[in-house]
């Protein structure tokens, strides 16, 4: 089964912008950083390349700054308030990841890390398997009782079998973020200037989507190739600012999805990957650092997370049913905007 023009042109135009984005943002944030900056830094890491001892040491110190995420002291207050700000934001097309790092550097918090905001997802899950479970359910039924009677083409086997192979790009290149370059947010594309220009970048593609999508296809038109299409837009979300939502509800619309069927397969898509997310930080939180979040807030978190996300989710199904997606477009281009802004007047720092 075959990919038509439409779908390699998405799956193309997903790859080749992200790249550039990614790339773009970094040369933004060296040019912010000043260029006697970047050649202080630059000559520092070619000391560092000729010095075996020093090397030795910084690998040392990256292990014990990634086991010591998250890098500010959450209080309970704190965990609830980012609870509701990642409850309101991952599941509308926005970037929770972006607002996460944004909304505590605004408010004097400091960055809660990679690790805390992984963990914070755990409760968006339970939402989604709360609102969706009698979905899940038949699907779930539907999908053994296809493949036991080897109907493929069964409609709940397909979908079932897009989610899960929607899944695998994702995994495979957060658990290679994750062990084999660890580095990867410790570079410019974890700054809120990169941030700020992703989420305007996002909302030109999530706006070119609304504009040219056809819209016609429902949730039991789903393929196969639309759970690897999404899937692979899904890996966008890697790089804080674009959104998992938005990369996945942009991609179905590109490929005809009407807007609430994109919703519901993007959240779907959604469960294994960031389940697998939030347990392995988890997993490493309660094992190596937990007094640096404490179990008080950390609960506090996840239920604030839950709760907010339920909300968030049947809004966001009732509100695509009659509305379009041009108030998350603009107010990605707000968002961007306000933070470049406020970046250029000196009010918060690169």
């Amino acid at each position: 089964m075959g990919l038509s023009r439409n779908q390699y042109f998405t799956l193309g135009s997903f790859c080749a912008i992200g790249m550039a984005i990614a790339t773009t943002t970094k040369a933004l944030s060296s040019e912010l950083l000043g260029s006697s900056r970047v050649t202080e830094i630059t000559t520092s890491l070619a000391g560092l390349t000729s010095s075996p001892q020093i090397l030795a040491a910084t690998e040392t110190a990256s292990d014990i700054m990634e086991i010591t995420e998250p890098e500010t002291q959450i209080n309970l207050f704190q965990a609830i308030v980012l609870g509701f700000v990642q409850g309101m934001t991952e599941f509308i097309p926005i970037s929770s990841t972006a607002h996460l790092q944004v909304v505590p550097i605004a408010l004097g918090w400091g960055d809660p890390g990679v690790a805390f905001s992984a963990i914070l997802q755990l409760g968006s899950i339970g939402s989604v398997l709360w609102y969706f479970w009698p979905d899940l359910s038949t699907l779930a039924n539907g999908a053994v009782r296809g493949l036991v009677r080897r109907e493929y083409d069964d409609q709940d086997f397909r979908i079932v079998l897009g989610i899960l192979v929607g899944s695998v790009p994702i995994i495979v290149f957060g658990l290679i973020v994750k062990y084999v370059i660890p580095e990867f947010y410790d570079q410019n594309l974890r700054t809120i200037t990169a941030i700020a220009v992703v989420s305007i970048a996002m909302a030109i593609l999530l706006g070119i989507a609304e504009r040219f999508g056809v819209r016609k296809r429902n949730f039991g038109q789903l393929s196969l190739q639309d759970g690897l299409l999404m899937g692979l837009a899904q890996v966008l979300a890697l790089v804080p600012g674009f959104s998992r939502s938005g990369s996945t509800i942009t991609a179905g619309l590109f490929m005809g999805l009407d807007r609430t069927t994109a919703a519901r397969f993007s959240f779907l898509l959604g469960i294994p990957a960031i389940t697998l997310a939030g347990l392995v930080e988890l997993k490493d939180l309660l094992t190596s650092n937990l007094d640096s979040i404490g179990m008080v807030p950390l609960v506090g978190g996840l239920i604030s997370s839950a709760l907010f996300s339920y909300l968030s989710i049947a809004w966001l199904i009732n509100f695509l049913k009659t509305q379009s997606t041009w108030v998350f477009i603009w107010y990605r281009i707000a968002f961007g905007s306000a933070i470049l802004v406020a970046l250029s007047l000196g009010w918060i720092q690169p």
